[in-house]
């Protein structure tokens, strides 16, 4: 897994939002898509994806996509 793949796959969840937006250090929570509905998508696209389960907790303490990133692989 790497964290472009990651970024990809991030940007999926994402209809309205244009893909150049979603960078390392985006701040997902700045975008004006998220929602409490998205870190659901987020959380069943990291299951799906990478076989990790989120909890909410590891949403809210990432500000930026490598954050996220980086709680993802420290629970593979």
């Amino acid at each position: 897994m790497d964290i472009n793949e990651f970024i990809e796959h991030f940007a999926e969840q994402f209809e309205d939002t244009n893909s150049s937006e979603f960078k390392a250090e985006t701040i997902f929570k700045d975008l004006d898509e998220w929602s409490s509905l998205m870190a659901l998508n987020i959380i069943a696209m990291v299951d799906e994806e990478y076989d990790v389960t989120l909890k909410g907790a590891d949403i809210e303490k990432s500000t930026t996509i490598k954050d996220l990133f980086n709680t993802v692989q420290s629970k593979k």
